[in-house]
């Protein structure tokens, strides 16, 4: 399909567009290259309802009761209560759950329980969920958690002061309160050998029953045992088709993992994955991020699967091969940087197919490991996401979003002339070297920072990639064409931060996820610090960032890059509280609805996400495979219900 005919913007509904990308090169594979593309991405679709049920405990139930009324509805399509569910099941498919994806508030239904419970009655019970006898049952049991906005409102809450276990309504916590969390994986801890102690919780959900606190594990035979078992069963089938041993090895130890929820197995696996180079093709599979708890401890379940893009590779191979350089210029204290990289490596790639918590919203870098242990001893691999940010760019094109928001011609030109190279370092300098960067002191905990843990850490790699994008290391790397170039992201980033980023809020509400958090924070601690260095300035009534010094500018982000390291190389809490508290969370309700109003106006969706492709095996009349085929054909609500049944 050729780039004239391919559409990478898809449907929009709510607050959200949907888009496609491409996979380039894919037809240049190897037929085994292809195949062990195909089964990892079989492993990766199959642990989607994992996800879903760690984002709520009812998400599933009420997933599945809505794709009843959809797939079986008599009535007329058109009708507003219809058309209201509908909307409401996409923007449920789109955030794996009834919550928001990023401000994750509660979405309100715009059709009444009324209408729901009499269109399941005329359904019948053959699609009944098993368990229940009847639709009524069912609807006694979600109804409250849909309807009522004061039930379990808020998948993550971060407010200050809140016991955060018991106000949020993810599912990685049953019976038990903060500070029994705390208390339980602390002794974890202190029970603990040495400085190389596996993540513990991140494979588990908490309960107490019986006032007895226990961990149930996330491994064949336990928790969410069956979707496991399929994930192992098609990692098996590409352990036959993998590129080389290593790749084996990497498929055995995560196999292992999940076959005996050992967290110390996944660490091994970590390792052995961040040490295989030299396949094409890779994966992640598995409980990694934790943005999604609260406390910062559990892992949500995600899958990608990716091959290298290897013209662009050869950028992100010239940052990691001067990781060194860069680890030992940065302008923290030399105490918190590391005295010898190890192991920094970066790939651009294709996506090729998104699962779990990568989709259908994914990242468009990631760095792994997370375990600190490891990242100082062993390295980390990074990836920036070549095929999806370049779905973003082109779906964007001339949308009047920079028209609108940045505030001079010369400006908006620099913008246009450097964007798309400096989003693209940035994103690099931020995954390849940011996160792996700096080291903490002995006996710091790595989990000190508890809830401001993801924010901080999100600070520090965006700082790094600031600072470093005006360094003239970078043009004596051949990898920025002159020095004005940064100038594009400074002003991009402070716009983000200061302005752009709260047509993602609703009005009254406060900022609550991890990375607009971090972004706010920085902006407004340099506008606070820089004393005129940015300002925010009027003109026609409306609100502009303005700019004065850039070069101050990068001052203020290495002052700021040197205490968000401190902070996390001490493991000061009370530093992290202050400094996430006073710049990150609140938001000027004036300018809020100054940017909203002119939001609006351009009728642009906030939110973007993904519909994969469809990958089917070719097979001839012996029923060997002979290829892969892709297919971008698929509409957004057909692959969803494909993937629920």
């Amino acid at each position: 399909m050729n780039e004239e005919k391919f559409e990478y913007a898809g449907e929009r509904f709510a607050d959200i567009q949907m888009l496609r990308y491409k996979l380039e090169g894919f037809e240049q594979l190897t037929l085994q290259q292809k195949k062990y593309i195909y089964y990892l991405s079989e492993a990766t679709l199959a642990g989607r309802d994992i996800v879903t049920d760690q984002f709520g405990r009812y998400n599933l139930l009420i997933r599945k009761t809505l794709e009843t009324v959809y797939r079986h509805f008599d009535g007329k399509r058109k009708d507003k209560d219809f058309q209201a569910m509908t909307v409401y099941l996409k923007r449920l498919w789109f955030s794996n759950g009834i919550y928001h994806h990023y401000g994750c508030e509660k979405f309100k239904p715009e059709f009444s329980e009324q209408w729901l419970r009499d269109t399941l009655r005329e359904v019948g019970g053959d699609a009944l969920p098993e368990g229940y006898a009847s639709w009524d049952a069912v609807m006694d049991e979600i109804a409250p958690v849909m309807f009522d906005p004061t039930v379990l409102p808020k998948r993550v809450n971060q407010a200050d002061g809140d016991d955060l276990v018991l106000t949020s309504a993810c599912n990685y916590y049953e019976g038990v309160t903060q500070q029994e969390v705390e208390a339980y994986y602390a002794q974890k801890k202190a029970e603990g050998d040495g400085d190389k102690q596996p993540s513990y919780g991140l494979n588990s959900r908490l309960v107490k029953r019986g006032g007895r606190i226990e961990e149930e594990t996330y491994k064949v035979g336990g928790r969410y045992g069956d979707h496991i078992s399929r994930i192992v069963e098609w990692l098996g089938k590409a352990r036959e088709v993998a590129e080389n041993d290593r790749q084996r090895r990497v498929i055995d130890l995560l196999v292992a993992y999940y076959e005996t929820g050992d967290l110390r197995l996944f660490d091994e696996y970590s390792i052995e994955w961040l040490q295989e180079q030299d396949g094409q093709v890779d994966f992640i599979n598995g409980f990694i991020e934790v943005y999604g708890d609260p406390l910062g401890l559990k892992g949500s379940w995600e899958g990608l699967v990716e091959y290298k893009d290897l013209e662009a590779t050869r950028r992100t191979q010239t940052i990691s091969n001067n990781a060194q350089w860069f680890e030992d210029h940065s302008p923290v204290d030399p105490r918190f940087r590391k005295p010898r990289v190890k192991g920094v490596t970066a790939n651009v790639i294709c996506a090729a197919m998104l699962g779990g918590d990568e989709y259908p919203a994914s990242a468009i870098g990631i760095n792994l490991p997370n375990a600190d242990w490891i990242r100082a001893q062993y390295g980390s691999k990074s990836v920036t996401i070549g095929n999806l940010t370049d779905a973003y760019k082109k779906a964007a094109r001339g949308n009047g979003f920079d028209e609108e928001f940045v505030i001079d011609a010369p400006t908006r030109l620099l913008i246009d002339r450097y964007g798309d190279l400096c989003d693209d370092l940035h994103t690099d300098l931020h995954e390849c070297l940011g996160h792996g960067s700096g080291q903490l002191l002995p006996g710091v905990d790595p989990d000190g920072l508890k809830a401001y843990g993801s924010t901080n850490e999100e600070a520090r790699a965006d700082l790094f990639g600031l600072y470093y994008l005006a360094d003239p290391k970078l043009m004596e790397l051949g990898l920025v064409p002159d020095a004005e170039a940064y100038k594009s992201q400074y002003y991009h980033y402070m716009m983000n931060g200061l302005m752009t980023q709260l047509v993602r809020i609703k009005p009254g509400q406060q900022i609550e996820e991890s990375h607009m958090r971090n972004r706010a924070l920085i902006a407004r601690w340099c506008l606070e610090n820089g004393e005129g260095v940015v300002e925010l300035v009027k003109r026609n009534g409306k609100t502009f960032v303005q700019i004065n010094d850039y070069e101050a500018l990068r001052g203020l982000f290495a002052r700021l890059l040197a205490e968000v390291q401190r902070i996390k190389s001490e493991g000061d809490y009370e530093a992290a509280r202050q400094l996430v508290e006073h710049y990150g969370v609140t938001v000027d309700p004036e300018l809020h609805a100054e940017v909203l109003r002119r939001y609006e106006r351009l009728n642009l969706a906030p939110y973007k996400g993904f519909i994969n492709p469809r990958l089917s095996p070719v097979c001839d009349e012996a029923g060997e495979i002979v290829d892969i085929s892709v297919d971008y054909t698929e509409g957004y609500a057909e692959q969803m219900m494909r993937y629920g049944r």
